[in-house]
């Protein structure tokens, strides 16, 4: 029997398509240990997507249209580049440049415009002095298993747009293209956390970054590398 995925509609990322780190947990939930996901084109909603194995890789197609691919991968994003506790990421999140602006208002992670009962409410804000970007995350029982830990696609979400918004706050947007991640411990109910995202670089139309969950005390627990792809009304330099 032919193996399907469908991404609920609650988990958006731009209307009408899915939230990519949630998507890239998705397909990443195929795949032992750390993994590298490609998002080949926007990952549509309440869809039925058809899995398939290809030597030791993942693809989601829909139809016969590729839509994500994910394999194996090592992560050398290298070492946080600063602790955060959790009262700096509170005030980092007061300047969190999507209030104002943004240009995917209900995403499922970082979305303003979300019910105040749904999504992550992870709102990543400069912290003082750096081109570090920090957020609280408080996940709750909408988004955790029955032991109590945040289910996995859903920590990739939480990886996903931390790291897009170093750019965004210069007016660059872009879509997430791939990303590598690495879960390290589970994250809990109840818990608080900080969700970190910082740059790595830009080549033309890619932008690079990397994002982190830490908990209170500045533990690793969830590390990332994301290549964005800035939109093509975007200037490229």
């Amino acid at each position: 029997m032919t193996a399907t995925v469908s991404i609920d509609a609650r988990f958006n990322g731009p209307p009408g398509s899915a939230n990519g780190g949630y998507a890239c947990g998705v397909a990443a939930a195929f795949i032992e240990g750390t993994a590298r996901v490609t998002l080949r084109r926007p990952p549509p909603l309440d869809t039925d997507l058809v899995v398939h194995h290809e030597d030791g890789r993942i693809e989601f197609r829909d139809g016969g249209e590729l839509v994500i691919e994910a394999e194996p991968a090592t992560l050398e994003v290298g070492g946080l580049p600063r602790a955060v506790d959790l009262s700096t990421a509170e005030d980092a999140a007061r300047r969190y440049p999507g209030l104002d602006r943004h240009p995917f208002p209900t995403c499922f992670t970082c979305g303003p415009r979300r019910p105040d009962d749904d999504g992550l409410r992870i709102y990543p804000g400069r912290v003082e002095g750096t081109d570090l970007y920090a957020s609280p995350f408080v996940p709750d029982t909408t988004v955790t298993d029955a032991v109590g830990h945040v289910r996995p696609e859903v920590v990739w979400a939480a990886l996903d747009c931390p790291s897009s918004f170093p750019f965004t706050d210069l007016g660059v947007v872009g879509v997430l293209g791939r990303l590598a991640a690495r879960l390290d411990a589970p994250l809990e109910l109840g818990r608080r956390y900080v969700a970190l995202g910082w740059p790595l670089g830009r080549d033309g139309r890619k932008l690079h970054a990397a994002s982190a969950i830490t908990d209170e005390a500045g533990k690793l627990l969830a590390i990332a590398e994301a290549t964005w792809v800035v939109l093509r009304d975007q200037p490229a330099t």
